[in-house]
C-alpha cells in the first residue's frame, strides 16, 4: 500500500514501477505515472481507465503477458504475484477434474488466441471459470482481444484500489 499523496511526489520512474504491480503494460504505467499528480483515488481510478483504454493490443498483450495461467502459480514473490494467488484462491481449491479441465482450456484458448486467458477471478469458483473459459473459446479473435482487455481492466482497478487503501 502507498498514500495516494507519497505517490504523487514519487519520481517518474519509481511511480511507474508502483503502478506496473496493478498492469504490467509499461506504456500504461508511463501515462498514469505522466498525468500525476490526482487530487483522490476517484480521479487516479478514472485516468486509469482512461489511460488503459487508449493503449493499442500489443500494450494489452504485454499485460496479459505477466499473468499465470489460471490454476499456475505466478512467478516470483512480488506484490503482483502475491495478489495473484489471492486473486485465484477459490479456483485454486476446485476439484482436480476441474483443474485439469481449465489446464486443458488454456492450452486451447493460447492455441487459439495465442495470449493467456485472462479472466478477474477474485471470488470466483473454478467451476465459473471453466464456464468462462469454454464460453470465451467461441469467441472470434479481435471480440476476445477486446473481451480479456476488459477483464485486465477489472484487475487492474481492483490493484490500484488495494495498492492506495481501497480494497
Amino acid at each position: 500500500m502507498i498514500d495516494l499523496a507519497t505517490f504523487n511526489l514519487l519520481g517518474a520512474a519509481e511511480a511507474e514501477s508502483t503502478l506496473l504491480a496493478c498492469c504490467a503494460s509499461p506504456r500504461w504505467a508511463a501515462t498514469l505515472a505522466a498525468r500525476r499528480p490526482f487530487p483522490d483515488l476517484d480521479a487516479l481510478l478514472a485516468a486509469a481507465d482512461d489511460a488503459w483504454w487508449s493503449l493499442d493490443g500489443s500494450d494489452w498483450l504485454a499485460a496479459f503477458a505477466a499473468h499465470p495461467r489460471i490454476g499456475e502459480r505466478p512467478p516470483g514473490h512480488g506484490t503482483a504475484a502475491r495478489w495473484s494467488t489471492g486473486e485465484q484462491s477459490r479456483a485454486a481449491a476446485a476439484p482436480p477434474e476441474v483443474q485439469a479441465a481449465i489446464a486443458e482450456g488454456n492450452r486451447r484458448y493460447e492455441e487459439r488466441f495465442r495470449h493467456v486467458f485472462l479472466i478477474a477471478a477474485a471470488g470466483r469458483t473454478g467451476e465459473e471459470i471453466l464456464a468462462e473459459l469454454e464460453r470465451r473459446l467461441g469467441n472470434d479473435p479481435a471480440s476476445e482481444l477486446r473481451e480479456a482487455a476488459g477483464e485486465q481492466a477489472k484487475i487492474m482497478r481492483m490493484r490500484v484500489e488495494r495498492m492506495f487503501g481501497r480494497g
